[in-house]
């Protein structure tokens, strides 16, 4: 009996018929795939920059599972079915021409299909060796012992939320396809910052953990650690600079550095953002009262109400924000919430009253001394409804009628755009368990979405008014109009000399 080989020296004699050579960096591959397979382990992440080859090698580990175990069955899963189906007849030219799988090729034409085949195995089975699926198509019913997830993430299934959370959705669908003790190994690179292969949960979209929690990872970006390439031969560092400049930095960090970026070049830079976990400080002296976050009185304030009257994860959100400032021209984002009515409480509160409720609450729990009502569509049949809730939890705070004018992308450019690039916007942590963060890094203008919070806090920054800090500058030696400390007429005292003998 011929001993079974191992899987770099089952691609060394394909890569041979090929007249290839083996880079060092694909035997590294086939021996981690090994490696991991014989230790039991079950759920894999392959990550590596575009153009390894890594789809390749995945599809030669394919066949040298069958060639291992023919009666192994494998569903091949891809953002498209032409991309699945690809690899399934890359696998069949591979078991066809390999010197150690030829004997698998069966003698019926119908068991050689394109999208799917059926090597010779002993055992009978209703599921084929290997299928190829789309990521959206229907896999109820099949079982498998291997499911290859071959970039299931691509721009078209993660650049939206609803697109990620579908894709998310549906992949979850594997644990009912696998069989007790299968395989799933993910291939690909991130093409969002809210990667399915993150390394670390983003609390912004709702995650609690990474997706792939507690999957063995192998991650190979183009360039190691100093900045060398891991391909030398292939891709030297000139050809490197320039697939940089051509696709620009964020793509290239994307798919060639596999950081979560979003591949769009963004406009909003939630990186630019000050955090802070203070919470609102209110005193009261010499009959007078004062607001303070973090150890900094604040000023003034804003909010901001886009109502809507959808029901809950459907249509426009409904988004209430607050803003606060302080005398060094400083905005505070204290907190963004996402209204949504209760649809089972209808028959006995309407839902524009339940709305308004949830608002003049929000007044009160952070002294807001009024709210700006976007009037805009239904917006224009609340201002008396909230007045009327004001009242009733007496509530002092005025509600201002507002009817925007400007476009929103460029409302949302206006307000954010200065505020962002001095630094001045600082956020409470609370907000990153809202969309806003998320709604930050995904939006751009002309763009398809969500800006409900985006437009809110929009609002916000343009109703507060833009302060100079009052950092007086240092004296002017010898000046003979003596110490100019305030630029404001009359705001500085004067000394006199004076002579008079009474």
């Amino acid at each position: 009996m011929k001993p079974i080989l191992d899987f770099p020296e089952f691609l060394w004699i394909w890569n041979r018929l090929q007249g290839l050579p083996t880079p060092a960096l694909h035997r590294r591959i086939a021996r981690w795939l090994m490696v991991r397979q014989r230790a039991g382990e079950r759920e894999l992440l392959l990550m590596a920059f575009r153009g390894l080859g890594k789809s390749t090698l995945v599809g030669l580990y394919s066949a040298w599972t069958l060639y291992r175990h023919p009666e192994r069955r494998i569903l091949v899963l891809a953002a498209d079915f032409a991309l699945a189906r690809k690899m399934v007849r890359n696998v069949k030219r591979v078991i066809e021409r390999h010197p150690l799988t030829r004997h698998l090729k069966p003698k019926r034409r119908d068991q050689w299909a394109a999208d799917q085949f059926t090597v010779v195995r002993a055992t009978e089975m209703r599921d084929p060796s290997m299928l190829a699926k789309g990521i959206g198509a229907n896999i109820t019913g099949s079982r498998a012992d291997l499911v290859i997830c071959d970039d299931v993430e691509v721009p078209n299934t993660s650049d939206s939320v609803p697109k990620r959370a579908d894709l998310r959705a549906r992949l979850l669908e594997i644990d009912y396809v696998l069989v007790p003790g299968g395989t799933q190994l993910y291939v690909g690179t991130p093409h969002s910052y809210y990667t399915l292969y993150a390394r670390q949960a983003r609390a912004e979209a709702g995650e609690t953990k990474p997706f792939l929690d507690g999957f063995a990872r192998l991650e190979l970006p183009l360039l190691d650690a100093k900045g060398n390439s891991r391909w030398p031969e292939r891709f030297p560092l000139e050809r490197i600079a320039a697939i940089r400049r051509r696709t620009g930095n964020n793509k290239f960090q994307s798919q060639m550095m596999l950081e979560p970026v979003n591949l769009a070049e963004g406009r909003l830079d939630p990186d630019r953002l000050r955090f802070y976990d203070a919470e609102l400080v209110y005193a009261e002296g010499n009959r007078m009262a004062s607001l303070s976050l973090d150890g900094t009185r604040l000023v003034s304030a804003s909010c901001w109400w886009d109502p809507s009257y959808g029901a809950p994860d459907k249509g426009d959100a409904s988004v209430i924000a607050a803003v606060y400032s302080d005398a060094e021209g400083r905005y505070w984002l204290h907190r963004v919430r996402y209204l949504t009515h209760d649809p089972a409480r209808l028959t006995e509160v309407d839902a524009a009253t339940q709305l308004c409720r949830q608002v003049a609450s929000f007044l009160r729990d952070h002294h807001l001394p009024a709210v700006r009502l976007e009037t805009n569509g239904l917006g224009r049949f609340l201002p008396g409804l909230l007045r009327r809730e004001l009242a009733a939890q007496g509530v002092c705070a005025a509600v201002i009628e507002t009817a925007s004018r400007q476009a929103k992308d460029q409302r949302i450019v206006d307000a954010f755009d200065a505020v962002l690039a001095a630094g001045a916007l600082a956020v409470h942590r609370s907000v990153w368990a809202t969309p806003f963060i998320a709604e930050m890094r995904d939006w751009q203008p002309g763009g398809r979405s969500r800006d409900d919070g985006l437009d809110a806090v929009a609002g916000c920054l343009l109703a507060e008014p833009v302060r100079l800090p009052r950092n007086p500058p240092k004296a002017v030696p010898d000046d003979p109009a003596g110490d100019k400390t305030d630029w404001r007429p009359g705001a500085t005292a004067r000394r006199a000399n004076s002579d008079f003998q009474p």
